[in-house]
């Protein structure tokens, strides 16, 4: 398989291939995004937009972000929650349906973080089970609200005084161990609910044994991916390279994959045999740094051969591109990167800098940049688009953007 049919199968997958739609984006458009990208990770930089938010964006255009945040955190009689949080990708926002196939997670981080939790439990013995009685009564309730209630206040007395670091540990232990979930969130703190008030009862009911579970977790990383290396199927749900070895061997014997050699790979790939492989990809979309399509460095060098690092917590004086740097997908390739900030107070985008890619016309990359900056602003409520002056983009994007 040539590279530039595993890029074209790989968008596709991620559902980059799909026209947007027209006219306002409805709940059935975030369920064909999401049953593209399988999961949402989430992160709590803000200094653009939440990582959640911006795949939906990158592949269906503006949308109500409450869209979103019923799907994830609210439940109505007549429109169940979708999503709902667990350790996936990281932090993520995973289908309802899929939470069952991590409950061997829930059990092995239960091990896990109570052994790096010896500490606390030994001296806070009684501190889960008041953290689970008052989530019972209460729920939901994040950490502070929790530390208030168990530590007295209006309940004086009830028990022992624990402050929120402990609090908020109990809190994510718990949560690791699958016995809370969020219920919802306010702003972006999180407040636990327990599963049972969250999650349908089949959902609930349901215990698949590991080996099913992982293996339809691997399946769903090859959808996702369309062609992928075993590490990348592996790191999509962040899985052990045993499991995914022996869960990816019985893909292939069952057909669901097929091994393939992909030009330039230096690793065997897989084909997920139901994928689709469209003739060309057109469009233009803006990737946060947290998006399935780049999140795994190393297989989108070999896609699209584009070096990509995030450099939060690189010194600034050292930073090649910037703080939080989104690329720019443009007809099926990688062509340009941009340094972006949300400035609310001023009702700006800012973009402090703007580099075009090695072997790309910034002629041709300008005008649909500028616009793709207009169209984020225009979705994130701001009133314009300021360029800065780092780049070799930034004074052709500069007057563009005027």
């Amino acid at each position: 398989m040539s590279r530039d049919t595993a890029r074209r199968l790989a968008l596709a997958a991620q559902g980059f291939a799909d026209p947007p739609p027209r006219g306002e984006v409805t709940r059935r458009h975030l369920q064909r995004a999401l049953a593209r990208t399988k999961l949402l990770q989430l992160d709590s930089v803000n200094v653009a937009v939440r990582a959640h938010y911006m795949p939906l964006f990158s592949r269906l255009g503006g949308y109500a972000a409450e869209l979103l945040d019923a799907a994830a955190w609210s439940h109505r009689a007549r429109q169940p929650r979708l999503l709902v949080e667990y350790w996936a990708h990281e932090a993520s926002l995973i289908p309802v349906e899929d939470w069952p196939l991590l409950r061997w997670r829930m059990r092995e981080y239960g091990g896990a973080w109570r052994r790096r939790s010896r500490e606390l439990l030994e001296r806070s013995p009684q501190l889960i089970n008041d953290v689970l009685t008052a989530v019972k009564e209460l729920g939901p309730i994040g950490a502070g609200g929790l530390e208030r209630e168990l530590g007295g206040g209006e309940r004086q007395g009830r028990g022992p005084w624990w402050n929120r670091t402990d609090t908020k540990r109990a809190c994510e232990l718990l949560f690791a161990m699958g016995e809370l979930t969020t219920g919802t969130r306010r702003g972006f703190e999180r407040l636990y609910d327990l599963p049972e008030r969250v999650l349908p009862a089949h959902v609930l009911a349901h215990e698949p044994e590991d080996d099913e579970a992982i293996r339809a977790l691997v399946e769903r990383s090859a959808h996702a991916l369309g062609v992928a290396t075993e590490p990348d199927l592996r790191d999509y749900y962040r899985l052990s390279p045993a499991q995914s070895k022996q869960a990816v061997a019985e893909l292939v014997e069952d057909g669901v994959l097929e091994p393939v050699a992909v030009q330039g790979w230096r690793q065997p790939a897989y084909r997920y045999t139901a994928a689709r492989i469209p003739r060309k990809v057109t469009g233009r979309a803006l990737l946060c740094p947290f998006d399935p399509l780049v999140w795994e460095r190393s297989r989108a060098e070999r896609l699209f051969e584009f070096r990509y690092r995030i450099e939060i917590y690189v010194p600034e004086p050292k930073r090649q591109y910037g703080y939080y740097v989104f690329p720019f997908l443009l007809n099926g390739e990688l062509v340009a990167r941009v340094d972006l900030k949300a400035d609310r107070a001023a009702g700006v985008l800012r973009v402090p800098g703007a580099f075009l890619e090695t072997g790309h016309d910034s002629g041709e990359v300008v005008p649909e940049l500028s616009a793709a900056l207009r169209d984020m602003a225009s979705w994130l409520g701001l009133d314009d688009v300021v360029v800065g002056a780092k780049g070799d983009l930034a004074k052709p994007l500069r007057s563009a953007s005027r």
